[in-house]
């Protein structure tokens, strides 16, 4: 019998909606790192987490947001605002009783995307997003 992929022992589609919903509301709720998402679609943002941690966790989904390099240029993500991001994502999985095996393998994907997204590294946070920052076009109207 083949092992259970962690998309399915995290709950598949409804669970990671509906940790994505949290930890966006949360990360929106964090003054470490809100001024980030300053001009963020909200709507696209949330999609395009769902399929991203669908698809690295082996869910029958396919990415189709840009890389995270290309997301993040010119945002000046500092480590320290990473680090809170992912400790938003922490308490998101506690509050959804994620076992720790589960968030450790979690992080160990989401993890090595650090070097596309931090650009200053620096325990700062709070910092504001730049004028010059470019974000995504909204996602079409269904």
């Amino acid at each position: 019998m083949e092992p259970r992929s962690l998309y399915d022992r995290l709950g598949g589609k409804g669970a990671i909606n509906a940790v994505i919903d949290d930890f966006v509301a949360r990360a929106a709720a964090d003054g470490r790192i809100n001024a980030k998402f300053a001009r963020t679609d909200v709507p696209r943002l949330k999609a395009m987490l769902v399929e991203q941690v669908s698809m690295a966790t082996g869910g029958p989904v396919t990415y189709t947001g840009r890389g995270m390099r290309e997301t993040h240029d010119g945002m000046g993500v500092t480590a320290g605002e990473f680090d809170a991001l992912v400790g938003d994502l922490v308490a998101t999985l506690n509050r959804f009783s994620v076992p720790a095996a589960e968030q450790q393998e979690l992080l160990g994907i989401l993890g090595p995307l650090r070097g596309d997204i931090v650009e200053v590294e620096s325990p700062s946070t709070g910092t504001p997003l730049p004028d010059t920052y470019q974000a995504a076009k909204p996602l079409a109207a269904v």
